[in-house]
């Protein structure tokens, strides 16, 4: 799929395939390391709200902060707290206040938590700087055992994904994260002077359009990789 000229990267896809393959298996779990609360956070709600209703995902666990290491980290009380607030929307006393289709789709949101289709896990390694490929046992081998898919979000995030390191920009992404223990997907705008996956002619382009384009958070990358073996 065409991503625009400011994508790098797309490798949209195999991450297609890995998803329809999914669905056409009832739905697997997916798992979403997320980073901010605020708007992006209710964006990370609206795929997850997707990924279960399209029956691509038959759960969708969200990797929560266990404490934020920044004022804007998401801990499960902020998405608890972003759900609750959209329910709300239709209990106010003025009509002009109330946003009906809000409601609704909060109200779902707090059923899919109730039911279990929405998972809350909150662990102290997603507020750590370490490189993911330093991921502690029990959640390395609860990847492994039970993730269909995993989707990454944001830069620092990548940047953990890529272990912080200064790879050259044409690594491949697949050899780079082929360490994560499930189909993992990057969804990355860049603010950091890192990546890998791009092809020269992209980055040269893109450093000829702006001798700022790695940190200005005008380009982005979708990628993905599926680690050999059965998933």
């Amino acid at each position: 799929a065409a991503g625009g000229a400011n994508l790098l990267a797309d490798d949209f896809n195999g991450l297609t395939s890995t998803a329809l393959e999914a669905q056409a298996a009832g739905g697997k779990r997916v798992d979403l390391l997320v980073d901010n609360a605020g708007f992006e956070l209710v964006t990370d709600l609206c795929l997850a709200d997707f990924l279960v209703t399209s029956g691509v995902a038959s759960s969708v666990v969200f990797r929560l902060k266990a404490h934020p290491t920044f004022v804007s980290d998401a801990m499960s009380k902020d998405l608890i707290g972003h759900v609750d607030a959209l329910a709300d929307l239709g209990d106010v006393t003025h009509a002009e206040l109330s946003y009906p289709g809000c409601a609704a789709l909060g109200q779902r949101w707090r059923r899919m938590i109730e039911e279990g289709k929405w998972v809350l896990h909150e662990d102290l390694f997603w507020a750590q700087p370490s490189a993911l490929w330093e991921m502690p046992d029990h959640l390395r081998g609860d990847f492994q055992a039970a993730s269909g898919l995993t989707i990454t979000k944001g830069d620092a995030n990548y940047r953990r994904l890529l272990g912080d390191r200064d790879w050259p920009l044409d690594t491949p992404f697949s050899d780079v994260v082929s360490y994560f223990p499930s189909p993992v997907c990057a969804l990355r705008t860049l603010k950091a002077e890192l990546g890998c996956g791009m092809l020269p002619s992209e980055t040269a382009r893109a450093a000829e359009e702006d001798q700022s384009w790695m940190v200005n958070g005008k380009y982005g990358v979708v990628q993905f990789c599926k680690p050999d073996g059965p998933q």
